[in-house]
C-alpha cells in the first residue's frame, strides 16, 4: 500500500485528507503537536483497516522529523509528503508594524524551514517510490496582498518558491503547491476571530487533492477552487 506522511493531521484539512487517503487504502504517518488529538485521529482512521503511525511532536524539531520518516520506512517507504502544518506568526493577525519578529520567525520555521527539512529527510524514499509526491499546502495570501496577512503570506510565498524549485530539481517527483482556498478551520478562526462569515468545511476541499493524486499533472502551483470546478 502507498504511504503518506501528513503534518498537522489532527484537525482541519490534514485530518480530512488523512481520512480520504485511509478510505483509499493508504498507510499513514501523522504528525500533530497534541498527543491526545493525533492519537484520537489514529483511532478514528483505524476503522478503515489502514496502518497508522501517529506521532506527536513539533515539526521544527529535526529529531521528530526523523521519527516521522523512520515510521514511514517501517510501513514500506514514502510515496507522499504533505506539508500541512502551519503557524500564523500572530494570533489574531496584525499589521506588519505590529508583527512580533519572534512570531515571524516561528511562521518561517514551521511553514518553510521545517517543510524543507522533512522533504530533505524523505527524499531518498520519495525517489525510490514509483509515484513520489510532495504537496505544500499554500494559501492565497502567498500571492495576494491582504492587510494583516503579511508575515503568514510571506512564509507561504517562500514555501511556494521552494516547491517550484524542488519540482525543477527533482523531475522524477511530482511537487505541487496547493492553495486550498477559504476553509472553516481553527487556524482561520485564530487568524481572524471576528469574521463570522460561513466558510466551506475542509472536507469539501479534499477532492481537489485527490484529483491531483489521480491525474498527476506536472509539478506546479494549483488552486483547489479551479480543480473543484472541473471535478466531475
Amino acid at each position: 500500500m502507498p504511504v503518506a506522511i501528513i503534518t498537522g493531521a489532527s484537525k482541519g484539512l490534514g485530518r480530512a485528507l488523512a481520512g480520504a487517503l485511509a478510505a483509499r487504502g493508504w498507510d499513514l504517518v501523522l504528525d500533530a503537536r497534541s498527543a491526545y488529538a493525533v492519537k484520537e485521529t489514529e483511532a478514528v482512521l483505524a476503522v478503515h483497516g489502514t496502518r497508522v503511525a501517529a506521532l506527536p511532536g513539533d515539526v521544527t524539531d529535526a529529531a521528530h522529523r526523523s521519527e516521522l520518516v523512520a515510521a514511514a520506512r517501517k510501513l514500506g517507504g514514502v510515496d507522499l509528503v504533505v506539508n500541512n502544518a502551519s503557524a500564523l506568526g500572530a494570533e489574531p493577525l496584525v499589521r506588519l508594524e505590529e508583527l512580533p519578529l519572534d512570531g515571524l520567525r516561528r511562521a518561517l520555521e514551521v511553514n518553510v524551514v521545517a517543510a524543507l527539512g522533512l522533504v530533505q529527510e524523505s527524499l531518498p524514499l520519495l525517489r525510490a517510490s514509483r509515484a513520489g509526491t510532495v504537496i505544500a499546502v499554500s494559501s492565497d495570501a502567498a500571492a495576494e496582498a491582504y492587510e494583516a496577512w503579511g508575515g503568514y503570506g510571506a512564509s507561504k510565498a517562500a514555501l511556494d518558491h521552494l516547491a517550484a524549485v524542488l519540482g525543477e530539481e527533482e523531475p522524477g517527483l511530482r511537487v505541487w503547491a496547493v492553495d486550498p482556498g477559504d476553509m472553516a478551520t481553527e487556524l482561520y478562526a485564530a487568524a481572524v476571530p471576528d469574521d463570522d462569515d460561513p466558510r466551506p468545511a475542509p472536507e469539501s476541499v479534499v477532492p481537489a487533492f485527490l484529483r491531483l493524486l489521480d491525474e498527476r499533472p506536472a509539478s506546479g502551483r494549483y488552486g483547489a477552487p479551479s480543480l473543484l470546478e472541473g471535478w466531475r
